[in-house]
């Protein structure tokens, strides 16, 4: 019987991944230095010209009550910051959260949901930029055509703050 209802529903269960969806993967390397801050990270979505087309994640101290908090220092993430962050209200929601570890964090999108469902057709960029207390601050670029006709992986490496960044888009 269990394998009737599996067998059932088996199509429902891969319905989400064929939808189309986007994953991004960022790895934070372990950097051995003798004062180690986790870095602020940004990833937007940014369009010709230099518009941005929407956030996809901000990490930042959020635990910070004095003042601003950790907000005060995300003008360290320069491009984001001037491209679309100074015109933003943090936190925002479902958005923006704490500080990662060095590791690799992937983070999910659905193409049916902000900020890819206002996406007009057309090619953008996956901008990644990282800043890092007594540290440094890196950017790269990953290009994004939308909506995808197939799937694509594209991948580039950092030189310091950041590791491998890897886009997958599914149609």
């Amino acid at each position: 019987m269990r394998l009737a209802v599996t067998a059932l529903f088996s199509p429902l269960l891969a319905a989400p991944a064929l939808a189309g969806d986007v994953t991004l993967s960022v790895q934070i390397p372990r950097l051995d230095v003798s004062e180690y801050h986790r870095p602020y990270v940004a990833a937007w979505i940014e369009g010709t010209g230099g518009v941005a087309a929407g956030n996809l994640a901000v990490w930042y101290d959020v635990r910070k009550r004095e003042g601003e908090g950790g907000a005060k220092w995300l003008k360290d993430l320069r491009q984001w910051w001037r491209r679309i962050g100074r015109e933003t209200e943090m936190p925002l929601d479902g958005i923006s959260g704490a500080t990662r570890p060095a590791g690799t964090h992937a983070l999910r999108f659905a193409a049916d949901a902000a900020p890819l469902a206002s996406l007009k057709p057309g090619t953008y960029e996956v901008v990644v930029e990282a800043a890092r207390e007594v540290g440094g601050r890196e950017v790269v670029r990953l290009p994004l055509s939308w909506p995808p006709t197939a799937a694509v992986h594209a991948a580039v490496q950092g030189k310091d703050e950041l590791g491998i960044v890897s886009l997958e888009l599914k149609p």
